[in-house]
């Protein structure tokens, strides 16, 4: 008799199935749920920049080139015109104070100056003249003073005898009267005359104070006329290095034409161009440094031109200590113009991965360095060296700091 076969609920075959379902089921919510979708590019790590985010001094500067200059230059400018008479001193000449550089000569300006000094000294001559007349005057009427005082004193005591006796009538009439009639003419005589000597004295004081106060400028018209020939000897007015074109002898130089300049030696200024976007930020006392010959220089800046030229406006730096040895006027140097008082921030080199960001993101590389992933970030200021880090980065972290041209939209960065 033949027994019905029961058939198995779970075969290999079914279970298979099942299982094979559900991880399918399974790997699908995973992907779904957990797994990561973002873009992914392969990068090969020699061919990109990494730096490490650290806390350090931040000090924002701005990269300028200034030119070496001396910090004294007198410039020499003919003040008369006229032909070289002869040249003592070439450019390039090292001179002392008051060393002859060149001498002019004008005729018709010596000429001028001789008729000028001649009639000067003539109008002092009749100042002169004029005080002399004065001060005799004012001898001669005191002699007249003198001269009716004695009288006087001649004639009030005759005077009195006189009355007394007339009073006794022992003398006539006629002769007291006489007598009487002297002295009171003489003490009439002695008011007016110093009535008018007083008012002479007065006048004469305030002609001699004019008249002298008048020498005094024609003596100082006199100076200054002479003045005008020592004008055609062209003097060096310190001592330093004569800079100049050059010059022959019968050489026309024109009123206010540049003949050259002295240099002081051994002291020099750092002349920079700064763009006026700089301006509110450029104040003098302001530190900037450079390099040269192998070593570290500071400077500050002294003075800061008013005029801007061209959308720049100029400053000028002294150095801090002693100069470099070896610079030159006419020398350009690099320099590095602080701005403000530094301070400590997170920093983040710098790197061509801005231009790409606009400092807005970057890629973060993680511990184990195999990838690297997008992050949103903020930047502050920037110097040449480093941006400061406001927001999304922490101390000891790695950046890809080189540019992102090559990188697409791709949001991770695997390693290889």
């Amino acid at each position: 008799m033949d027994k019905k076969i029961k058939k198995k609920k779970w075969t290999v075959k079914r279970i298979s199935t099942i299982g094979g379902a559900t991880l399918l089921v399974v790997f699908v919510a995973y992907q779904l749920l957990f797994a990561d979708r973002r873009s992914k590019l392969n990068v090969e790590k020699e061919k990109i920049t990494i730096a490490e985010v650290k806390r350090g001094v931040f000090q924002e500067f701005i990269p300028q080139t200034g030119t070496v200059e001396p910090s004294v230059t007198f410039y020499l400018d003919a003040i008369e015109g006229g032909q070289i008479k002869k040249v003592y001193k070439e450019s390039g000449a090292m001179l002392k104070k008051g060393d002859v550089i060149m001498e002019l000569s004008n005729l018709n300006r010596e000429l001028s100056v001789l008729s000028q000094e001649a009639s000067l000294n003539e109008s002092i001559n009749r100042l002169r003249q004029t005080r002399l007349q004065l001060e005799q005057n004012d001898l001669q009427q005191q002699q007249t003073l003198a001269l009716i005082e004695n009288q006087l004193e001649i004639l009030e005591p005759q005077y009195k005898r006189q009355k007394a006796l007339y009073e006794k009538e022992l003398i006539s009439k006629q002769d007291y009267e006489q007598t009487k009639a002297n002295y009171e003419y003489n003490l009439k005589r002695k008011e007016i005359t110093y009535k008018s000597y007083k008012n002479d004295s007065l006048s004469r004081v305030t002609q001699l104070v004019q008249l002298n106060e008048s020498e005094r400028r024609m003596m100082t018209s006199l100076t200054g006329v002479a003045q005008i020939l020592d004008n055609l000897t062209i003097k060096s007015p310190i001592d330093g290095l004569l800079t100049a074109p050059q010059m022959y002898e019968g050489q026309t130089v024109n009123p206010g034409q540049r003949v050259g300049q002295v240099d002081k030696v051994g002291s020099y200024k750092v002349s920079a161009q700064i763009d006026e976007l700089y301006l509110p930020r450029i104040s003098t006392g302001l530190k900037a440094t450079t390099s040269f010959a192998g070593g570290d220089y500071e400077l500050e800046i002294t003075y800061i031109y008013p005029n801007i030229n061209n959308g720049r406006f100029q400053v000028d730096m002294q150095f801090l200590g002693e100069a470099p040895e070896g610079i030159r006027r006419g020398q350009s140097l690099r320099l590095r113009i602080e701005l403000g008082q530094s301070s400590e921030e997170l920093l983040l080199p710098v790197g061509g991965f801005y231009k790409d960001t606009g400092g807005n993101w970057v890629f973060v590389v993680d511990d184990s360095g195999a990838k690297a992933e997008k992050r949103d970030i903020r930047l502050g200021r920037k110097n040449t060296e480093h941006f400061e880090v406001l927001d999304g980065l922490d101390p000891g972290e790695r950046v890809i700091t080189s540019s992102y041209d090559n990188f697409g939209d791709n949001e991770v960065l695997v390693l290889q």
